[in-house]
């Protein structure tokens, strides 16, 4: 199974007089990383918050939020004064500039954020433990959109690293034919400018094999092949947090795409490389997604 780092996921559930919100969105990242915005009452719970979220979603840049609201006045309250001071200065001050009107400032300022706060600033055992199971519940269906996204990249990425094994199988069908090139295109340069009859075939046929040997790609496209095909076996295993290992395998097939190019040295082959690269460059931005 394969996953991918993007996905959103989001749970309420309102019991008695209250309800809990959370939702999560979450992007790529080499990391784990989560902006998290929570209710004043769960700051005792922040650290709990982050490491379940860290267990089941591993890797990404996440931006989290879990509100309490009380739907009743069953929780006393407090008002921030100084807090709601300087909102009221800063907000008139603007109203003054833009010639705005300024009529119900006391109801714009009991919705700005903290001016109204819960009297305590704990919760019960028995309240965190609803809090917890929406936040499970959320990111339980954030995990299930990075399975589905997950597919799509899978597909894509299978795609992808077939095409290179393909164009791999065509550039290992060209590679006598270039040898044969090779040794022609010498042989009658040396017709020409020694002429054929000075011609040592025995030393001829030494230097023919130096330089067919430097020239060379079967090892490349053996290790190419096997990169390939590692890297499906990767894709089909159960691990789902595995984009760096297939990013790693990835910068191999590259390594060894590049060293079929330079060692070719025939266009028709280097048509095939091409056609490599173009489908690597792919796979790599679609890796970048994966968990």
């Amino acid at each position: 199974m394969l996953k991918s780092m993007t996905g959103f996921g989001r749970a309420e559930i309102t019991k008695g007089e209250t309800t809990i919100v959370v939702e999560v969105k979450s992007l790529n990242g080499k990391q784990f990383e989560v902006n998290l915005k929570i209710s004043p009452l769960l700051k005792p719970y922040e650290f709990d918050i982050r490491n379940i979220m860290q267990q089941s979603l591993l890797r990404g840049t996440l931006d989290a939020t879990v509100n309490i609201r009380q739907n009743g006045a069953t929780r006393p309250v407090v008002i921030n004064t100084d807090l709601a001071k300087y909102y009221h200065q800063s907000i008139k001050t603007l109203a003054t500039e833009l010639n705005l009107p300024q009529e119900d400032m006391l109801n714009v300022l009991m919705k700005l954020p903290e001016v109204v706060s819960p009297a305590t600033e704990q919760i019960s055992e028995e309240e965190w433990q609803e809090v917890e199971n929406v936040i499970r519940q959320a990111v339980a269906d954030l995990d299930a959109h990075r399975a589905d996204e997950g597919k799509m990249l899978s597909a894509d990425l299978l795609l992808r690293i077939e095409n290179i094994g393909t164009y791999c199988a065509k550039v290992r069908e060209l590679d006598p034919l270039r040898k044969d090139k090779v040794r022609q295109r010498l042989e009658a340069l040396l017709a020409e400018h020694v002429g054929k009859e000075n011609v040592d075939e025995n030393r001829l046929e030494q230097e023919l094999i130096f330089y067919l040997e430097k020239l060379d790609i079967s090892e490349e496209l053996i290790r190419l092949e096997n990169h390939c095909r590692y890297f499906k076996e990767i894709l089909a295993d159960g691990d789902p947090g595995k984009g760096k290992k297939l990013g790693f395998v990835l910068q191999e097939v590259g390594r060894e795409i590049n060293t079929t190019g330079s060692k070719a040295n025939d266009a028709s082959i280097q048509q095939w490389v091409v056609l490599m690269k173009d489908e690597l460059e792919k796979a790599k931005e679609q890796v970048l997604n994966v968990l």
